[in-house]
């Protein structure tokens, strides 16, 4: 119903010398998409008080509402294109009064959980990239559109959006910076299996595409009132350094069906992890920490162990931000299963001896589109030390990429033998009793795998193509004389 309009507004924004990337079109719809879904939870909330026989108090004062500034309506109900506003005079009042006056919004607000906060820290991080009045007219009529009154309505919205993300974060340096692939995503969930009444958190919550999986896990059409409740309010929790990761995070939930999305914009590392309370701690963890990176020695002064590496530093943090008893699925480089560096095996040993690392997932390469690294994930539980660990070895039979991506079936193996942490040719147990504790190695190494052929020297090789020439030079003068 709605992709038309998505390919049009991708059309408008293309032909605008502002916009120049997939980050740009996201971001830029992401302000527009978020100002109209703003406008219609308003007009429902304002419908439910009249129902209810109260007064309702608009978050937004009546010049800034979607439909004075941006979609002024005739009888008919369609766009009044005489009195809208257009050309330079549009652009001028979006920079001029627009953003200023939204920016206002998370100063004056008491709650960071509160949509109104949630407006001011959106239009405290971006700006208004378009030049062209005319190009912002266009794309407004097409937003103006969209409905985001039906739960139909934001399903399908919600799809087209994630698959914006996903255009984005293949189109980027850093693809797995903006978007996980969902089958990963999906099977993670299902392995920890969250419950009603549990919080699930991400510290590097990016577009915040586990929660938002989790979110579908969750949700039945028989769940009572206060199930929904405390799923809309008492169960998502997120945390995201970068200003667009942030904006696209909270408005992938908006249209979800999560109404004021609990992300808060700030560096999660920032946060000793000695200072972490009970009242801090979480059910669940599900993350996919940036690799590599490299934080500030102040930073890294939060963590016991101290690194460069930033996704050992989330680690750390999740390790600690899990309640006893909690369950975590975090993905990771998977060298960190091998280096001999004092980091990797100091956070190995606390990770096997403060929880219970029952699975390591092994992802083939190009699961992560632009990442360039082959990543594990770590599935483990809070309290207990480790006994054994369950490896699963994902191959999906080819080779992944762009135009052939990591899919729910090629996972269902993996998620049909994890209860029972089921021997295959693909999986195997390793007992903690076997390994080196000077190193506390976790290498991938399946022992039903065939053994390859050493390596030739390059002497060998050549003299092999030299004595394959000579015979082929004999076969063609057989042949000739034959002739």
């Amino acid at each position: 119903m709605f992709e038309n309009a998505f390919n049009h507004i991708d059309r408008a924004m293309r032909n605008d010398e502002g916009l120049a990337s997939e980050l740009d079109y996201a971001e830029q719809a992401s302000w527009l998409l978020f100002l109209k879904y703003l406008d219609d939870f308003e007009a429902a909330q304002e419908d439910e008080a009249e129902l209810e026989g109260r007064e309702y108090q608009p978050i937004l004062d009546p010049e800034y509402r979607w439909d004075v500034w941006a979609a002024p309506k005739r009888d008919d109900g369609e766009i009044d294109h005489q009195i809208a506003m257009t050309g330079q005079d549009l652009i001028d009042f979006v920079n001029g009064d627009l953003f200023p006056y939204l920016k206002t919004f998370s100063a004056d607000a008491d709650d960071p959980d509160t949509i109104e906060y949630k407006i001011g820290e959106i239009f405290n991080e971006i700006i208004n990239r378009f030049r062209s009045g005319y190009s912002l007219r266009e794309v407004i009529d097409i937003v103006d559109t969209l409905d985001f009154g039906s739960s139909k309505a934001k399903h399908e919205l919600s799809d087209l959006y994630e698959t914006r993300i996903k255009r984005m974060g293949n189109a980027g340096r850093n693809g797995g910076e903006y978007y996980t692939p969902r089958p990963l995503i999906r099977a993670m969930i299902k392995v920890v299996d969250p419950k009603i009444g549990e919080t699930i958190y991400d510290g590097a919550a990016g577009s915040a595409g586990f929660l938002c999986e989790a979110f579908e896990y969750l949700r039945r059409p028989d769940l009572s009132a206060a199930e929904w409740d405390i799923l809309q309010r008492k169960t998502f929790y997120g945390q995201e350094k970068k200003s667009l990761a942030y904006v696209l995070g909270v408005m992938n939930m908006i249209l979800h069906g999560i109404e004021a999305p609990q992300i808060r914009h700030t560096n999660t590392l920032t946060e000793n992890v000695m200072d972490i309370q009970q009242a801090d701690r979480h059910d669940i963890v599900l993350a996919n920490p940036p690799f590599g990176g490299g934080e500030r020695k102040e930073v890294q002064q939060n963590f016991p162990i101290k690194s460069g590496e930033t996704a050992y530093l989330f680690l750390q943090h999740f390790i600690r931000k899990l309640k006893a008893g909690g369950r975590g699925a975090v993905v990771i480089k998977n060298t960190f299963l091998s280096n001999t560096d004092n980091a990797s095996v100091e956070l190995r040993k606390e990770l096997l001896t403060s929880c219970n690392l029952h699975t390591v997932l092994d992802c083939p390469q190009g699961t992560f589109q632009g990442a360039g690294v082959k990543t594990v994930v770590l599935f483990f539980e809070k309290g207990a030390p480790t006994r054994q660990v369950w490896y699963y070895q994902l191959d999906a039979g080819r080779s992944l990429g762009k135009t052939n991506p990591l899919n729910d079936a090629d996972l269902a193996d993996f998620v049909a033998l994890q209860p029972g942490k089921t021997d295959s040719a693909k999986s195997w147990t390793l007992s903690v009793d076997d390994l080196d504790k000077a190193t506390w190695d976790l290498s991938v190494r399946n022992p039903t795998a065939l053994e390859e052929a050493p390596l030739r020297a390059p002497e060998q090789i050549i003299a092999d193509m030299l004595a394959r020439d000579e015979e082929t030079r004999h076969i063609l003068e057989e042949i000739r004389r034959l002739l």
